[in-house]
């Protein structure tokens, strides 16, 4: 089982532990960033601010265990996302967002707690037209058996199916389970992995350490078990044949792609996104995410 142990950023109020892209491998079938941040408590007046940047040839996929995300994209979407639910944003040939805390959060002080992934978009699809939903936590299915709960965020999982747009063969479950309880991993996807982020787990016997991610090898079904309750992350989905590449905010299987991409934000082509235009994140001469040969 390969492991990829998480690089932390201290943001301050919150920390947010990144396990992929990394040196050891760049995906997990469509998913090509992985950060998992909190849980935290800002403080009262405080939020959190990502203000408007850009993306090409990618989805994201937002997913909060606590707190609330105010979301706003140029293409004139606007949405607060919670607990259980799920915000895909296709960025296709282009698109800008923003992230904040809502207003009704910040004099108490806002609570984080959750999950920002990246999926790289399959050949041909690249650059589709952008594209934003959101799928409330009453419409993604939750598996139950006595001692555990599996929320379906993505693709098709122990016999149930969430409604979430997937542009390649995906993957994704939240998962909690109590003390002594145990759940197999399907074994249908080409690529898995395993996250914890809360509690004491194992698979089939190895106790796994918070925040790392745990790569599943091909065709097995492992057991998790948790000797604590616990809380596990489980993604992946269908290998992908061609390379993807990595630069601050851009995906894509062309590096002169990615180089057009960082041009057109310097010089202003992007759209702008209705109701939060007059802040944007500049450039980074030296982005914190970056690809790997």
């Amino acid at each position: 089982m390969e492991t990829i142990l998480p690089v932390t950023h201290d943001l301050g109020e919150f920390k947010v532990r990144r396990t992929l892209p990394n040196k050891a491998r760049t995906m997990v079938g469509p998913f090509i960033f992985v950060d998992q941040f909190g849980p935290a408590q800002l403080s009262p007046g405080a939020g959190m601010d990502v203000r408007p940047h850009p993306h090409i040839n990618l989805s994201t996929v937002s997913y909060l265990f606590e707190g609330a995300i105010e979301h706003r994209d140029s293409i004139g979407s606007h949405a607060v996302i919670e607990p259980s639910a799920i915000n895909l944003m296709t960025a296709g040939r282009s698109i800008v967002h923003s992230e904040r805390s809502p207003a009704s959060t910040r004099p108490a002080g806002p609570r984080f707690y959750g999950m920002q992934t990246w999926l790289a978009l399959p050949d041909g699809k690249e650059e589709i037209d952008p594209a934003f939903e959101h799928v409330a936590a009453g419409d993604l299915p939750l598996v139950e058996t006595p001692g555990l709960s599996a929320r379906v965020l993505m693709g098709t999982l122990w016999g149930a199916t969430a409604a979430t747009t997937c542009h390649a063969p995906t993957i994704y479950a939240d998962i909690l389970i109590d003390a002594g309880a145990s759940l197999p991993i399907d074994s249908d996807a080409d690529e898995r992995a395993v996250l914890v982020t809360e509690g004491a787990a194992s698979l089939d016997g190895t106790p796994l350490d918070l925040f790392t991610l745990y790569i599943l090898a091909p065709g097995t079904t492992p057991t998790l078990t948790a000797a604590s309750p616990a809380r596990a992350m489980l993604l992946g989905g269908g290998a992908f044949t061609t390379p993807r590449h990595v630069w601050w905010n851009f995906v894509s299987s062309s590096r002169d792609r990615i180089n057009a991409a960082k041009h057109d934000w310097k010089d202003g082509r992007f759209p702008t996104v209705p109701g939060d235009d007059k802040e944007f994140i500049p450039i980074p001469e030296v982005p914190k995410t970056v690809s790997y040969p």
